[in-house]
Formats: structure tokens, C-alpha cells, sequence
């Protein structure tokens, strides 16, 4: 079958557009004819290696995390499946490879396509969708009448996770360029800040929840400082928490460099009794069943910025890379 893989870790190197083999189906597994592929900044650190310390793949591999298909065979165990449904999925660590034709793909992380969108829209869902879920949902608990606080509003994350924390019954606030303050709104943010001629630290006070997603450690620590106390950031950017190094196993060696680099934030944030943790979201077919029901319930939906052929799946990534997409890329395989 034809992919794009990683041959090496590298800054510049582009993806390669080769023939590999076809996956083989483990009996929990089923294969899926991808259709469409969603492209993230993380399939971008994945190729220079930026999670490398975390996530040792070897190389080479095929590079994507996201995809929508339809299921063309089925594992022995497999129970909730058959071939034919049209499903989705933000695929394991270690079991990536969405760039291609084909995909073996774990049934637990497996979900059926919302029925009311297509499939480079469902392609777009699974890792935003699930990063909010994550974040929102299984940790920060959000609730009605709460303050959050999503930084970079017209993102992938930052469009999704809007409009959940809408659904959720809280108080949005969010930032963007000029340009898309009013796009912004009408995801249903409630307060929008423009990034390039106002500070968010001199406007919020006392918020319940951070979603941080900015690498710039003055934006982390006046993150921290808009909270109320015992108020949570959730970053996606790090720094790493020993927590999230002990729940992966990672080796002694690992953690340390880990309880050093996040060693700042973490004293800030106990000096202003508030929290903060770091989700490197996992795949979840459950969650994303229940992120399934919100889609076809008219609740979310997917924003898509631009779509590539599969041949352009470079291109995508490179594009993804200049921070300036308004929503998700989608690369159409099918």
C-alpha cells in the first residue's frame, strides 16, 4: 500500500511517499481502508523527534494519528465491529500509521463515524475531540457556571474544545488574531481577546480552568495567575509532570529530567494554591462514542480549515507547521 514515513528523525526532512506492506490484523484489531486523515501539530513532532524521550519509535514509520474509513476485516475477538461499518479513530501510541491506505486498528480504539457528517469532517474529530474530552471532562470535571479560560480559540483544540465547554454550561473565554474574533464568537465563545494588542493576564481574574497551549513560559506562568484558588491548568504543551512520567512507565533517568524541567511551574502553582497537570491524551474509543453522540446531536461540529489530495500530505503538514490554520486539516486519502 502507498504512505508517507518518517525515515529519520529530522527538522527538515519531508515525509516520504513510498509502498509499504499492508498491516496484519491481530485478533483484537480490525483493518481499516482510511478514507481520510486528520493532520496535527503532533504528527509534526513525531517526525523531528520532539516526543522521541517519551514515544521512542523506531524508524522507519508511518506517520498520522487521526482517520475516518470503513472496516474491510476483522480480528477473531472482536465483538462491536463488522466489515463495512464506517468508523474513527485518534489511533494508540505505537499503533500510528493514519498517512496510508490501510490501518490496523485496536477495536478500544475504535468508534462509528457520526452518521450526519462525512468523512474527512470525522477525520478532523478524533484527537481535538478527545483532547477536550480529556481535558474537560475526565479532569478538570468542568461545570455550569464555571470559568475557563482556552487559549488559541481558532485552533483545532481551541474550536472543539469551545463549544463542548459550551455544552458544559461555562464561561468561555478565549484568544485569537483580529481576524477571526468574530468566527470565534460564534463557536459560542463569551469573552475573546486579541492576542496582538491585549493582555489576557490584565483582563481575567479568579478563572476555574486553563486549557494552555501556548510554548512560551510567560504565557504558562500568567496562566497560572489568572486562577482561583484551587482553580486547574491543563497544558498540552508541557512542561511534563513526574505524574504523567510515573503513569508511562518511563525510566528513572527519564522522570528525573522531567520533575527538573516542570520543577518551576509546579512551585508557582503551589505558592498560588492552584494545580497544574499535563495530558498527553490517549486514544479512547468510549470517549469517542460519547463525542460521536454530541456531533450528531448538532451539539459540535467539525470545523475544517482546508483539505489536501494524499499526494499533498506534505504540504498539509508544512501548513499545519504555520500555526495559521482555523480549525483541522484534512488530508483525503480515498
Amino acid at each position: 500500500m502507498k504512505a508517507f514515513v518518517v525515515n529519520k528523525y529530522s527538522k527538515t526532512d519531508k515525509l516520504k511517499f513510498t509502498e509499504v506492506k499492508d498491516p496484519r490484523v491481530k485478533e483484537n484489531e480490525v483493518l481499516v481502508q482510511i478514507h481520510a486523515a486528520g493532520v496535527n501539530l503532533l504528527d509534526s513532532m513525531i517526525k523531528t523527534g520532539a516526543f522521541k524521550l517519551f514515544l521512542p519509535y523506531k524508524t522507519p514509520i508511518v506517520n498520522g494519528h487521526d482517520m475516518a474509513g470503513t472496516i474491510v476485516k476483522i480480528g477473531s475477538s472482536v465483538q462491536n465491529f463488522k466489515v463495512g461499518d464506517e468508523v474513527y479513530s485518534r489511533v494508540g501510541d505505537y499503533r500510528i500509521g493514519t498517512f496510508a491506505e490501510y490501518i490496523a486498528v485496536k477495536e478500544n480504539d475504535l468508534a462509528l463515524k457520526p452518521q450526519n457528517v462525512n468523512m474527512e469532517q470525522a477525520a478532523s474529530i478524533p484527537l481535538v475531540g478527545l483532547t477536550s474530552w480529556q481535558s474537560l471532562v475526565e479532569i478538570a470535571k468542568l461545570k455550569k457556571g464555571q470559568k475557563i479560560f482556552i487559549q488559541a480559540g481558532s485552533g483545532g483544540v481551541g474550536s472543539f474544545a469551545i463549544q463542548l465547554a459550551k455544552h458544559l454550561g461555562a464561561f468561555v473565554a478565549t484568544t485569537t488574531s483580529t481576524k477571526n474574533i468574530e468566527w470565534v464568537k460564534s463557536l459560542g465563545a463569551d469573552l475573546v481577546i486579541d492576542y496582538k494588542n491585549e493582555d489576557f493576564a490584565a483582563i481575567l481574574k479568579d478563572y476555574d480552568v486553563v486549557l494552555h497551549s501556548n510554548r512560551d513560559a510567560k504565557v504558562l506562568e500568567n496562566s497560572l495567575k489568572i486562577l482561583k484558588q484551587n482553580g486547574i491548568l491543563i497544558s498540552l504543551t508541557g512542561p511534563p509532570t513526574p505524574e504523567f512520567a510515573k503513569k508511562l512507565g518511563l525510566p528513572w533517568y527519564v522522570k528525573l529530567i522531567v520533575a527538573l524541567i516542570s520543577r518551576s511551574a509546579r512551585i508557582l502553582a503551589e505558592k498560588r494554591k492552584v494545580n497544574f497537570t499535563f495530558l498527553f491524551m490517549e486514544a479512547n474509543g468510549k470517549q469517542l462514542a460519547e463525542i460521536t453522540k454530541l456531533i450528531e446531536a448538532g451539539i459540535i461540529r467539525p470545523i475544517i480549515d482546508k483539505t489536501f489530495p494524499f499526494e499533498q500530505t506534505n504540504e498539509a503538514l508544512t501548513y499545519v507547521e504555520t500555526g495559521r490554520a482555523k480549525g483541522k486539516v484534512v488530508i483525503n486519502v480515498k
